[in-house]
């Protein structure tokens, strides 16, 4: 080796060992505070908890966490978590390590139901679905989507409209499935939503007077403030090549619909009319030898 590699390489271990050295003072200082606050034994999920699984000895173990980090409704004793000859159930899905909190299992006593996950003033309603409806059984648990209602008009049966009815609503669970157990594809007939009081009345009587259909949304997407109602007329281009939609409405209105809108169309270019041909005069084909010729007659 020549001097110059040599220097290199020393600074490099240098300056190697005083990045050791203030990383362990770094992990030093933080483990010094953690003892000087002191710590509590927290309850957290040993193994993965889905929703509806009895918490039992065999899936929670006790780990030391901050006195400063403990999250609020933690459980810091078993006696508290589990209470003897009382069941308690998994509410939300909790991973290995993940804290065991008051919000995500169900009181003392109490079975997993779908009413503890109803956040407050908030309603569970139900509605019947189809593979169609129901986006082909791609609509699962904590899934975000649009409800829209299908429907003839009053007094005008040839004449049919589709409103977005709701927007952006959670769905609790899927049939009697609060989960799918493999997240795959399931064709179901039902679906229940977590919809305020007056969403409810709104389901309610749009499955009586109409069709429902579900739209799946993105997560986290904001509610679209300006809606469009779709009729028959709609289901067509015009001249343009593009479609034609009607004007649009406020989410939340309910002013009657106005007629059906007629369709504009451009007035063609008026046709020039062929000259008409003169008719022709007779003629008389006269041969001389090998030669003809060929005489009009007549006015």
């Amino acid at each position: 080796m020549n001097r110059q590699t040599m220097i290199a390489l020393g600074i490099a271990i240098v300056l190697g060992l005083f990045a050791v050295y203030i990383g362990n003072a770094y992990l030093n200082g933080q483990q010094q505070k953690a003892v000087a606050g002191g710590t509590t034994k927290v309850a957290v999920a040993s193994v993965p908890l889905a929703y509806g699984t009895e918490l039992t000895a065999d899936k929670v173990r006790f780990v030391d966490y901050p006195n400063s980090s403990i999250p609020p409704g933690a459980f810091s004793n078993a006696a508290a978590l589990m209470p003897a000859g009382q069941k308690r159930f998994a509410l939300l899905s909790m991973g290995v390590n993940e804290p065991i909190l008051l919000a995500k299992i169900s009181a003392p006593g109490q079975g997993a139901s779908i009413a503890s996950l109803l956040t407050d003033g908030m309603r569970a309603a139900t509605v019947r679905i189809d593979d169609v409806s129901g986006v082909a059984g791609f609509v699962q648990p904590n899934d975000s989507v649009d409800v829209f209602i299908t429907r003839t008009l009053p007094g005008d049966a040839a004449n049919q409209v589709t409103d977005v009815l709701l927007q952006n609503v959670r769905v609790l669970a899927i049939d009697q499935e609060a989960k799918n157990a493999d997240g795959t594809p399931k064709l179901a007939r039902s679906a229940t939503f977590e919809v305020s009081p007056i969403d409810g009345q709104k389901l309610a009587l749009g499955q009586k007077t109409g069709q429902l259909s579900l739209v799946l949304r993105k997560p986290g997407e904001q509610n679209n403030p300006v809606v469009e109602t779709v009729n028959m007329n709609d289901l067509r281009y015009n001249m343009y090549g593009g479609a034609r939609y009607p004007a649009p409405a406020v989410v939340g209105g309910y002013a009657a619909l106005s007629e059906p809108r007629p369709v504009v169309t451009r007035p063609s270019a008026p046709r020039k009319a062929a000259p008409k041909k003169a008719p022709e005069r007779p003629s008389v084909e006269i041969y001389r030898g090998t030669k003809s010729d060929q005489y009009k007659v007549g006015a």
